[in-house]
């Protein structure tokens, strides 16, 4: 089991159900998720986890990833996601 201080769910916007989908695919703690590039990591969620996540979503992987509250870095993530990933059709608003 690993400490609650290290869990993935203790960065910022990263809740429980974040937190479940994090760990389906191998982060289970903070230090896993900080590794890693935002972008891809929502990437694997959406083929992996679940093609429906919105926008919402990838803000909060970037703003756990900045410190950052999700709703400021939303309009940000989402253009840089659809330049990284321009074939990308967003399957819900959020």
């Amino acid at each position: 089991m690993v400490k609650s201080s290290y869990r993935v769910e203790s960065l910022p916007n990263i809740g429980p159900v974040m937190g479940r989908a994090l760990r389906s695919i191998g982060m289970e703690t903070r230090q896993q998720f900080l590794r890693r590039d935002p972008y891809k990591v929502y990437a694997e969620l959406l083929i992996k986890v679940d093609p429906s996540l919105c926008r919402c979503a990838l803000a909060s992987l970037v703003g756990a990833k900045k410190g950052v509250k999700w709703h400021i870095v939303t309009k940000e993530a989402a253009a840089e996601f659809r330049r990284r990933y321009p074939s990308h059709e967003w399957a819900n608003r959020c």
